[in-house]
């Protein structure tokens, strides 16, 4: 049977003259009467407040490579605890976590606990991180803190994995909370924002200026490449351009392959040529560090010097072939600083993926 719903009180809301609330939490502004559910489905107003219904409430546990999240510049070859929740505050048509992001029900919650639990289990499993990922953790962001704060006490890092899609006070809190983030930039238009996400491309945009500018989250830059809807030539190189010009040539770029889910099954997968295309412009654009995913790509997956252009992290999707970083991050070559956060190598965690239970309660 599933885990019962929390009644967690929630931040980031205020009363409404006419006995509604308003959700502060993102750029929905979701205006709820009594027992309404926002969007995102989690955040419900229950006795005249906001509750969050996830807190301390999983659909499931693993430890993954770093480099899954993706992150290719944030202690490669470590290993993440990685969990999620339920519910988006996104409707993306293409969603590849369909099943747990678009969840309405709370079945698939599956898994429960607190965060020093969470902490706790990710240090006995050696890893070197927590990740908040396969929902976007902004709509649990009172579970993801706390469970931030009790990794930090272990000496843990913590990653959020997200599309960035938040108002600036949480912003602000949230992401001091982050020692590393992956955010989902989903195309470069507010007309593809709107009509396959049910969002809007600016506030992506802040949060990126944001991060760059204000804190020192280190950050990576994922944009899934879907055919026919954000795969122009022009609309890549406005994307690179803007990135170029708005937080440097340093921010790793990752171009990932669609494949046809949820509402849109009827667009094909992305060709290899397509991602390999996108990362030429980019790298065109005087981006130093562009990388393809979701598909087996020697060249698009390795870290090159931006100086003598040595490679120095060979990848295979997630599995680490040849390492030639030194532990404080430069080219073992000419010395090049290396833009990311780097220690000791040693055995890479490689391409596994190891489910943790928790808490888990057994189905009827």
């Amino acid at each position: 049977m599933s885990i019962p719903e929390s009644h967690h009180p929630a931040r980031w809301w205020h009363a409404l003259p006419d006995g509604r609330i308003q959700c502060d939490l993102c750029p929905r502004d979701c205006k709820l009467h009594e027992g309404q559910r926002g969007l995102c489905f989690v955040r419900k107003m229950e006795g005249g407040q906001m509750v969050l219904t996830t807190y301390g409430r999983s659909s499931g546990f693993c430890i993954d490579p770093i480099e899954k999240k993706p992150l290719n510049h944030f202690y490669p070859g470590s290993s993440v605890l990685s969990f999620g929740t339920a519910g988006c505050n996104l409707a993306c048509k293409f969603c590849q976590n369909w099943d747990i992001s678009k969840s309405r029900e709370t079945d698939t919650l599956v898994d429960r606990a607190m965060p020093d639990d969470i902490a706790a289990a990710a240090e006995q499993s050696g890893c070197k991180s927590v990740a908040f990922t396969y929902n976007d953790p902004v709509i649990f962001a009172e579970y993801a803190m706390d469970v931030a704060d009790a990794c930090h006490a272990r000496g843990l890092q913590t990653v959020a994995v997200t599309a960035g899609y938040i108002t600036e006070a949480p912003r602000r809190e949230f992401f001091a909370r982050m020692d590393a983030a992956n955010v989902d930039l989903k195309g470069f238009t507010d007309e593809f924002y709107v009509k396959l996400t049910g969002a809007h491309l600016q506030p992506v945009l802040d949060t990126l200026i944001y991060l760059k500018r204000e804190t020192n989250v280190w950050f990576e830059i994922t944009t899934l490449l879907i055919p026919g809807h954000n795969d122009s030539d022009a609309e890549l190189s406005a994307l690179s351009a803007w990135i170029m010009k708005e937080l440097g040539p340093e921010v790793p770029l990752h171009f990932s392959a669609f494949h046809p889910d949820w509402k849109m099954t009827d667009v094909p997968p992305t060709p290899p040529a397509t991602l390999t295309r996108a990362r030429e412009i980019a790298l065109k654009a005087g981006l130093h560090y562009v990388y393809t995913g979701n598909v087996h790509d020697t060249t698009g997956g390795t870290t090159f010097c931006p100086g003598c252009h040595t490679p120095l992290i060979v990848r295979d999707w997630y599995r680490i072939d040849d390492y030639r970083l030194t532990p404080d991050g430069h080219c073992s070559q000419c010395g090049s600083a290396i833009a990311g956060r780097f220690g000791v190598f040693s055995h890479p965690f490689g391409n596994r993926r190891i489910p943790i239970a928790m808490h888990r309660e057994h189905r009827a």
